[in-house]
């Protein structure tokens, strides 16, 4: 794993690069033999401990790329594309990525465990 942090600029569709200081955490990437589709995603946690996604989607001459910043303040996270920004209390949108992975609570962590995951992330 990358441990120095380094100047990044995510290229993004919406026309507003992503740039931060931060490093690369995880990423993995999957082909969809059915839509002939590659998808690519990548985390990284930045320098003041804000966490970004990047994925990126390409189909022959196709391409789509999309970033986002996640930054948790208190109880409320905040999602910034370069564009804009959307705050949600960090409950609302654990249950949101439940409901969109067609996860029930019964299997998925806790919120207490997703926090202690996400704080391990950031040491």
């Amino acid at each position: 794993m990358q441990n120095n942090m380094e100047d990044i600029c995510l290229k993004h569709d919406n026309g507003s690069d992503l740039v931060f200081r931060g490093r690369l955490f995880s990423e993995s990437s999957w082909y969809d033999e059915e839509h002939d589709m590659l998808t690519r995603q990548k985390l990284y946690l930045a320098d003041n401990n804000d966490q970004v996604y990047y994925i990126v989607r390409s189909s022959g001459q196709e391409r789509s790329r999309h970033a986002y910043r996640l930054t948790v303040q208190g109880d409320n996270c905040i999602i910034h594309n370069g564009q804009s920004s959307m705050t949600l209390q960090f409950d609302m949108l654990m249950l949101a990525v439940r409901g969109l992975c067609g996860l029930d609570a019964d299997a998925t962590p806790s919120l207490a465990m997703v926090e202690r995951m996400l704080k391990a992330a950031n040491a």
